[in-house]
């Protein structure tokens, strides 16, 4: 139910939006407030992720339209898991608006206008929201099928003046999706290319080994050696880059997959300065690209831009100074909300190296969610798991984060109030004439019988 809630605020939200621009405004009674305000609710969460709503805004202020909508059970119940999974993977999001589209066509298409039996099994085409497919309605035996598979299980269940929905039992999937999704699972795309046997290195000399050929690592197998030797030299980091067991050819596409989290950072909102700063002002996407390939894994601590607003120009005034940032935020470790809040919850604090070598960012549980650093310079968990692919995962934080020897040095950097002046009273002097007295009973035994001679 609070789904629902949120979902139909985000849609009036954007509705508000649309009507001081220059798209036609769209009333409440529209017959997308009312998908979202409907029992459809796992085909409403679908459409808010694969970010259609403004396209299907655009199609009803031109024209009525007509949605075949799936309950519930159809899209959690009898879907393939794996095709399930094809879909909510990031770098997959064409194909899920293509699939999504395919449920809409740009005609009111009510019970009463269904074509009907005539005996031949050719039914009607109509063209569909998604370029080049269509839909074949038809009827057989008194029901509604559509495409010679699905039947209509609510004719009509949702009318508005700009559309109507109707209500299938199974989900409607294009060829263009099916092929993507055959392709994935046959793996063309990576068998295409021999796996090549890494070079055999010395993690004690970072040198090639000259002994007798090893057998190949399998495909896909972690590196040898730790990922500060696979970085390229930058702020604080000694060693040269180390030849990468991946080869030439690359087991996995990390150039694609970091382009994948950026774009969705800038779709999900909030983290369009780090983005900045990955692609425009730094080489590090470039860098985290390669690191990928090899075969490592991160995960990014992401600051929100409200924490990145925060950065003074002391912060940012020196050379490298986004570089070592940015690096005290790469954990090369592939951790999820779930893996680190269990950690602490079990261990307390724990601490995770980080590509900044030599220093290390402290978790620890607090209020209920994972607390990263100590003192002003921390941040919590904010957006947990807004990108995770088995190699890359991102967490979004709500601070920026800082080794503790800087924190020290900024704490010594800051003027405080001046130090009070301390008033010396001065010791009195004895007199001379006490002092010629104490020397006389000094010389006939007599000096210790005065307490002032002493």
């Amino acid at each position: 139910m609070n789904v629902q809630i949120y979902t139909t605020l985000g849609i009036l939200f954007l509705i508000a939006i649309n009507a001081n621009s220059s798209s036609p405004q769209i009333n409440s009674n529209s017959v997308l407030v009312a998908l979202l305000d409907s029992h459809y609710t796992d085909l409403s969460e679908l459409i808010e992720k694969a970010l259609l709503l403004q396209t299907l805004e655009q199609a009803v202020s031109h024209h009525n339209i007509t949605i075949f909508a799936p309950d519930n059970e159809a899209l959690t119940l009898h879907l393939d898991p794996q095709f399930k999974r094809f879909l909510f993977e990031p770098g997959n999001l064409k194909s899920l608006q293509n699939l999504l589209l395919f449920h809409v066509i740009p005609y009111r298409v009510g019970s009463d206008d269904w074509p009907e039996d005539s005996g031949s099994g050719s039914g009607a085409h109509f063209q569909t929201l998604l370029t080049e497919e269509q839909l074949q309605l038809m009827t057989s035996s008194g029901r509604k099928v559509i495409n010679g598979l699905g039947f209509v299980t609510r004719p009509d269940d949702v009318s508005r003046h700009d559309g109507l929905i109707h209500g299938i039992e199974k989900l409607l999937i294009p060829r263009s999706v099916q092929e993507d999704f055959n392709r994935r699972r046959s793996l063309t795309s990576i068998s295409a290319v021999q796996p090549e046997g890494a070079p055999v290195v010395d993690p004690r000399t970072n040198r090639l080994k000259n002994k007798k050929p090893v057998t190949e690592p399998p495909a896909g197998s972690p590196p040898e050696l730790p990922v500060y030797d696979a970085m390229a030299p930058g702020p604080g980091l000694a060693p040269a880059p180390a030849p990468g067991p991946g080869g030439p050819r690359h087991h996995f596409d990390g150039e694609s997959q970091v382009k994948d989290f950026i774009q969705t950072l800038l779709h999900y909102g909030g983290y369009n300065e780090l983005a900045d700063i990955l692609v425009n002002l730094t080489a590090l996407a470039t860098e985290m690209g390669k690191l990928v390939s090899e075969g490592y894994v991160l995960t990014v601590l992401a600051p929100n831009d409200e924490a990145m607003a925060k950065l003074t120009a002391e912060r940012l005034g020196e050379a490298g100074a986004a570089e070592s940032i940015v690096y005290y935020h790469l954990i090369p470790e592939y951790q999820t909300e779930e893996s680190m809040y269990n950690s602490v919850r079990r261990f307390g604090k724990v601490e995770y190296d980080t590509l900044r070598v030599g220093h290390k960012v402290v978790a620890e549980e607090a209020d209920g969610s994972v607390k990263f650093g100590s003192g002003e310079e921390s941040g919590y968990l904010f957006d947990p798991d807004i990108y995770t692919d088995g190699r890359i995962s991102v967490q979004g934080i709500d601070g920026v984060l800082f080794p503790k020897e800087e924190e020290r040095e900024v704490v010594k950097a800051r003027p405080g109030p001046p130090a009070a002046e301390v008033k010396v009273v001065a010791k009195q002097k004895r007199g001379k004439l006490l002092e010629v007295t104490c020397s006389i009973l000094g010389a006939f035994g007599q000096h210790s019988r005065f307490t002032s001679c002493h």
